[in-house]
């Protein structure tokens, strides 16, 4: 990845459109309606963004580690993830579960990140924009719903998950935009520790600091206002 890359196919910025079109994806060649392209006209769907997302529960799956920073960093190694996109809405729960279960949590480890994998790709990319609630927000819901194993009908466990949503959602939110699948994505996780420590009772391991190595690759950043900018070694007061 470099700089330049907005578009997967060519790297030419995005850019969004008020009213939804039927676009051709530029790989797979389905048609759908679809508000972003890139200005060269290129659109790739969610299903060819992600491809590649399995590899993620192969890495959980075998990863000791109690600290969900250090497995989404993994996660965000792989040449299947690019700087944004709906996989990140999968590896945000994906890396609490897996911590989770590593600190000691009662889950079924497979069965939850394959459900994990499930969930997470029902939200589209830019649900950040489109739907006013970031999916790298609403993953860390999906994880502790899978963790308390919460349906509509649940009381305590459907109350929980929507409030580790809105929490996260809250951290997300005080930046600002434009969007930054990273910055969002360890505001989630950093989120979840706090959330799963003081809710659930399973102190998940908590960084000294995050980082961001990946900003040259943003052509967004917020530069100095980032809490992970490479300068920042401290965690952001959320």
């Amino acid at each position: 990845m470099n700089r330049a890359e907005e578009c997967l196919i060519c790297g030419s910025p995005l850019e969004y459109i008020d009213k939804a079109e039927w676009m051709e994806c530029s790989i797979c060649h389905h048609s759908m309606k679809n508000n972003v392209r890139c200005k060269n006209g290129h659109f790739v769907c969610d299903e060819c963004h992600t491809a590649g997302i399995d590899k993620i529960i192969g890495i959980c799956m075998t990863d000791s580690s109690s600290n969900p920073i250090e497995i989404i960093e993994k996660l965000m190694s792989l040449d299947t993830c690019h700087m944004h996109g709906p996989e990140h809405h999968v590896m945000v729960g994906a890396s609490i579960i897996t911590a989770y279960k590593n600190a000691g949590g009662d889950v079924d480890l497979p069965w939850a990140l394959t459900e994990m994998v499930r969930r997470g790709k029902q939200i589209p990319g830019g649900a950040c924009g489109n739907w006013g609630a970031c999916g790298a927000g609403i993953s860390t819901g999906i994880a502790v719903s899978i963790i308390t194993r919460s349906t509509p009908l649940a009381k305590e466990a459907w109350g929980l998950s929507n409030l580790m949503t809105s929490n996260a959602l809250a951290n997300i939110a005080r930046h600002g935009g434009p969007r930054c699948c990273k910055r969002d994505s360890y505001e989630a996780v950093l989120s979840a520790i706090d959330f799963i420590g003081d809710k659930l009772g399973v102190k998940l391991h908590q960084p000294n600091c995050v980082v961001c190595s990946r900003s040259a690759m943003n052509n967004q950043c917020l530069g100095s206002q980032c809490p992970f900018k490479m300068k920042t070694f401290q965690l952001p007061n959320r």
